[in-house]
């Protein structure tokens, strides 16, 4: 079909406002908007200020309580348990009613937070949508964290409450995290009211008395004497959800996700964007702990009335490469949303894609790639195995959705490799240098959207206006600075070459080196350090860690690299795949103590190099290169 993204995005340019007014017509409303936007709300602006809403009714009890009852509504596959669990819309109301009961009775009221710390499986979802149900903010942090990284979300958002289990499961291997969530409540200056466990089979834990509630026992209870809990409406412009993302500081980032924009850009983005129909199969293989998951495995395929796939398992080794193609088959899905990770994970095992023709991908009719940047030969590898149409798009956690993509339900464009396609409505992507000016076409510079950003983005951070605006709006005052670099062509695709601060992408997993830093600094050995990412064929980056020891320490060099790699891997969480740190005698700085990180990078990525004009002593680049060459890293 013939593309009508041009006429889109052009009507959208016309008439923002009414725009999204139109949009916002897919959602039910329990009161109606003051204004569609505020410029003088916020940092700024705000969407839909005055109307009142509520996210669960929208994606639970309207399609419940209609045509849609009977329809599945979300479908957990364990490759680890072989177990698989199916909801109809009308089971998957009664699960969150009764949790949200459960939630009630432990004093979970309107505008309080509830952190979920949970593996992959359905009490996650129950517990979003729960606390949406009865107005509350959830904030989920991913399992795969450790102790300290928890605390310090708990010690900002300040839950009344943590959902949590007793379990995880990796392959070969069973994640015990009541420990983990013991140890940062242990931490944490604030301390929840109370916690609900689920208990896995896998490995059940002991509850703490007069803290603890069991999952099971006490949502059964709440569906036995048949509970009624009502959505409550919030304002449209009420947090949903906090999201916590790296700091460049280390201190993480609460991104805040209100109610009514969200719900509009989700819903439009489904049909619009991703060409995926009410009634269809959705799979987003990411974890709820992500802002994929949030967006994308839960809220837009419920808000659109699709089936959405809780995928806990991995691409490889789950029993093996054909994995992702078992899912797509067994359920019928239409469309994959994954990591470029994923697919060189699979492309690695099995090259030649022999696992495809095992399986009935009939259904199947759309990849979608993001996280990271999809090189073009993953991008013809998915293309050529699949033979559907693979979709690279880009967007971060802050925006909530894609900024950036092909718009298959608009009609496709050409397809550029490398480029992750062209801005969506409600995205003006600009180009500037660092001083601010536009650039030509082709030109590389800091990408940037001018504001307001559209429904569905992040207002502001929690309690945080003042970091939000420096941190985002300062540098360019007028646009959103999305800290990535890229340029756009003279056709108006837009690429993303590079992150411009200093948050890596490991396997789609944004993380700060500042955090890495801070661990690394905390070695009693260590006098001062760095961390780069460094270009990882499998994970797209991942972390190096260069450490100078304080003079005197007459220690095995290589027992303290095993000993700070143990350190990180404890603090951040095995998500860092830190792995590797390289002992060196001096850093290279710019004469005013800046650390070139820039430059150590490109010399581990054995790329070429020019040497800084500010630089302190030339000489110390040379002992980087030669201490690289021994670890068998660069050119």
């Amino acid at each position: 079909m013939a593309s009508r993204y041009h006429e889109v995005y052009e009507s959208w340019k016309r008439d923002p406002e009414g725009f999204w007014a139109e949009a916002a017509r897919e959602i039910d409303w329990f009161k109606p908007w003051d204004a569609v936007f505020d410029p003088n709300s916020g940092p700024y602006g705000r969407w839909f200020p005055g109307a009142e809403c509520n996210t669960c009714h929208n994606a639970v009890d309207r399609h419940a309580d209609g045509a849609r009852a009977e329809q599945l509504a979300l479908i957990h596959d364990s490759a680890y348990t072989s177990e698989r669990r199916k909801f109809t819309y009308a089971e998957l109301k009664a699960e969150v009613v009764a949790l949200a009961a459960v939630l009630r009775d432990r004093g979970v009221e309107k505008g309080d937070r509830v952190i979920i710390y949970m593996p992959m499986v359905p009490e996650a979802v129950f517990a979003m949508l729960a606390c949406a149900r009865i107005g509350a903010i959830h904030s989920v942090v991913f399992g795969g964290f450790a102790a300290k990284e928890l605390a310090t979300r708990i010690d900002d958002a300040k839950p009344k409450l943590i959902v949590s289990a007793s379990c995880g499961i990796e392959p070969g291997r069973v994640i015990d995290y009541k420990p983990l969530l013991d140890k940062a409540i242990e931490f944490a200056r604030h301390k929840p009211e109370g916690c609900i466990i689920l208990q896995r089979p896998q490995q059940t834990c002991e509850l703490t008395p007069g803290r603890d509630t069991d999952y099971a026992e006490s949502v059964a209870a709440a569906r036995a004497a048949a509970r009624k809990v009502p959505c409550v409406p919030v304002l449209a412009t009420d947090p949903l959800y906090i999201l916590y993302t790296s700091g460049t500081t280390g201190q993480p980032k609460g991104v805040v996700r209100d109610n009514g924009g969200h719900m509009v850009a989700l819903k439009w983005s489904m049909e619009n964007e991703f060409g995926v129909k009410p009634g269809e199969v959705f799979w987003a293989a990411s974890d709820v702990g992500w802002v994929v998951g949030h967006s994308y495995i839960v809220y837009a395929p419920l808000l659109h009335g699709c089936t959405t796939i809780l995928y806990e398992g991995k691409p490889v080794g789950t029993p093996d490469a054909g994995a992702f193609w078992r899912v797509i088959s067994e359920h019928g899905v239409v469309a994959l949303f994954t990591a470029p990770t994923a697919f060189r994970a699979i492309k690695g095992q099995d090259p030649k894609g022999e696992f495809v023709p095992n399986y009935d991908l009939s259904r199947f009719r759309t990849l979608f790639l993001a996280g990271e940047r999809a090189d073009p030969e993953t991008v013809k590898w998915a293309e050529q195995k699949l033979s559907v149409p693979v979709i690279d798009h880009w967007w971060q956690t802050e925006t909530g959705g894609p900024i950036s993509q092909n718009p298959v339900g608009l009609g496709r464009l050409p397809v550029k490799y490398g480029s992750p396609g062209v801005p969506m409505p409600g995205y003006d992507v600009r180009i500037l240098d660092d001083a601010g000016h536009p650039v030509t076409a082709g030109t590389l510079g800091n990408v940037v959207i001018k504001l307001p950003l559209p429904p569905g983005c992040l207002p502001t951070l929690w309690n945080a206006d003042r970091r939000f605006h420096d941190a985002y709006l300062a540098e360019f005052p007028g646009f959103y600075k999305t800290a990535d670099a890229g340029y756009i062509d003279g056709d108006g695709y837009l690429f993303i070459m590079a992150r411009t601060d200093d948050i890596i992408n490991v396997a789609g997993h944004r993380l700060s080196t500042g955090a890495m830093e801070e661990v690394l600094a905390e070695h009693p050995d260590v006098a001062e350090c760095a961390v780069v990412g460094i270009a990882d064929a499998m994970k797209g980056q991942v972390p190096c860690g260069f450490v100078v020891l304080n003079s005197g320490v007459a220690r095995d060099a290589g027992a303290v690299e095993k000993e700070a790699v143990v350190l990180v891997r404890e603090r951040i969480g095995p998500v860092a795949a830190f792995k590797t740190v390289v002992i060196i005698k001096r850093l290279p700085k710019t004469r005013s103590g800046k650390i070139l990180r820039a430059t150590m990078q490109k010399i581990a990525d054995g790329e070429p190099w020019t040497m800084p004009a500010t630089i302190d002593d030339p000489a110390i680049l040379d002992e980087i290169g030669e201490a690289l060459k021994t670890r068998g890293i660069g050119g």
